[in-house]
């Protein structure tokens, strides 16, 4: 049974407090900022990627050439059809059985559109062959920009380019782009210890993860696996006693 502990995040102070929680291991999903706290395990662990540190590995750099044709396009915050049908083909071959299967194209603007903070989406597209018009899209990522880096929020491709590693190129081409813009950090939302689906966050060096209140290097990952017991949970009245929130009068000074 999954437990989220969950605030609003509207009003002025939305980019500061999506800031300051996501520091502490919080994620956005639409107008709301939230953080697994299941009662009988703390698995879902939050991970970041210290850009300065990174360097990638061999099969890495293979998946940066593999996909260097690729165009990046950066642009607000706005669904389209293009964008839609790429996700629709993306669940239906990878995700069929997921939470978000059902989704229509409007549940679908709205999780790209409704963001009180500042966000972007990136597309990836690839060169048009001969006889082919508009953009090809490959992979599509909703990004938010926080204080001290990229909060890759949710991201998708062309699931007919499996060989193409498309995931892990995204991941790496927003680790280049923090690098570009200055920014230490990239978030990569959660990793569970022995899930198969999110191991391919623990390839990544430079990998932080939250935990016991703190930022610290993954290390070994099968040293995790703790967390996959009920009594690695605190009680909920302890989790949101050490919950630190930005001064709302900080941007009135």
């Amino acid at each position: 049974m999954e437990r989220k502990l969950f605030t609003a995040l509207q009003g002025e102070h939305a980019q500061r407090l999506n800031d300051t929680l996501s520091k502490q291991g919080f994620r956005r999903s639409q107008n709301v900022l939230y953080r697994p706290s299941c009662a009988e395990c703390s698995a879902c662990i939050s991970a970041r990627i210290r850009v300065d540190d990174f360097v990638p590995s061999r099969t890495q750099r293979r998946v940066l050439r593999r996909n260097a044709h690729l165009a990046r396009h950066a642009t607000s915050p706005w669904a389209t059809e293009d964008q839609y049908a790429l996700f629709r083909s993306y669940l239906d071959r990878r995700h069929a059985d997921g939470g978000m299967a059902d989704m229509d194209i409007f549940e679908f603007a709205a999780m790209i559109e409704e963001t009180p903070i500042r966000s972007r989406i990136i597309e990836y597209a690839r060169p048009n062959g001969p006889q082919e018009n508009g953009r090809r899209l490959a992979a599509v990522c909703l990004t938010d920009l926080l204080d001290d880096g990229l909060s890759m929020v949710y991201s998708f491709y062309d699931p007919d380019l499996m060989d193409a590693s498309l995931g892990t190129y995204v991941v790496l081409d927003h680790i280049a782009i923090a690098r570009e813009a200055g920014l230490p950090y990239v978030y990569l939302g959660y990793w569970v210890p022995g899930s198969r689906k999110m191991g391919y966050k623990a390839k990544f060096n430079a990998l932080e993860i939250y935990k016991g209140g703190q930022w610290q290097s993954i290390g070994d990952p099968a040293d995790h696996k703790a967390e996959l017991h009920p009594l690695s949970v605190d009680p909920i009245a302890e989790q949101v006693a050490r919950i630190t929130l930005p001064d709302s009068r900080a941007g009135r000074e």
